[in-house]
């Protein structure tokens, strides 16, 4: 079965609010590469990074979602390995399209929303505002920071760096997933005394002991692969067609 992608991008743009939604200007919400106009299957990836579009296109993927788009880095020359990107998803007819801030705030299918439902956490509120909105979420919880820890962990299937700032018995978590550590401070006023991210650097370990915040790094890739699988999923449930993850962490 094949769907129009028109279409397709029409109904994740309204989904997403792709135009209303204040981001970064490299992060181009939306559509950035049109193939011939039909899909039949659909790929989500966190980054559009050559090797994710290889797996892609040998994956015969049509429509690839992405958090990260092509145009991350900026203005630059179509040569090297923007050439090898972009020639190789025209060569197979792979229509890509991003969404970054668009997906981290969506309430049901967004990577903040989905993380904290995977911590259990219930009752979240807005948290740390960017871009005119707010683009994480916090709750009042009461666990052991041990527990919290084990809770991240089996969320994003991986290890957590721990920086242990704040109380062992944790009171407010907050959740900015991606690359948010640097902003430490911003958590620590806003009255949470956990912060949960993906990467931060060098300075926010020592920030969060200073400020008595406990801060956990639980990777930027792994915090950032819930929204694109639930888009996906979405999507491909709207318009019947199949759909698979490509992974490709990089380790961050």
């Amino acid at each position: 079965m094949n769907a129009n992608l028109a279409e397709i991008t029409g109904f994740i743009d309204a989904l997403l609010d792709i135009q209303n939604v204040a981001d970064w200007p490299n992060a181009l919400n939306g559509l950035q590469l049109a193939n011939l106009g039909h899909v039949g299957s659909i790929g989500a990836a966190v980054d559009a990074g050559e090797e994710t579009l290889r797996k892609a296109e040998a994956a015969g993927i049509d429509l690839l979602l992405v958090h990260h788009g092509l145009f991350w880095s900026g203005l630059e020359p179509i040569t090297g390995a923007a050439f090898r990107k972009i020639s190789l998803a025209i060569r197979g007819d792979m229509a890509i399209y991003s969404a970054h801030l668009p997906l981290d705030v969506h309430p049901a299918l967004g990577n903040n929303a989905l993380l904290a439902r995977a911590l259990g956490l219930a009752a979240t509120e807005p948290f740390f505002f960017e871009k005119g909105r707010f683009i994480g979420l916090k709750a009042r919880v009461s666990m052991p920071l041990e527990e919290l820890v084990r809770r991240v962990e089996a969320a994003v299937g991986g290890p957590v760096k721990v920086f242990g700032g704040g109380p062992a018995q944790v009171g407010t978590a907050g959740i900015v997933t991606g690359g948010a550590g640097g902003e430490v401070s911003r958590a620590a006023a806003e009255g949470v005394d956990t912060f949960i991210t993906g990467e931060g650097p060098h300075h926010s370990a020592i920030a969060a002991g200073e400020l008595g915040v406990n801060l956990l790094l639980a990777g930027h890739y792994a915090t950032e692969t819930f929204g694109v699988k639930a888009l996906a999923a979405h999507v491909a449930e709207k318009f019947g067609l199949p759909w698979q993850f490509i992974d490709h962490p990089t380790g961050l």
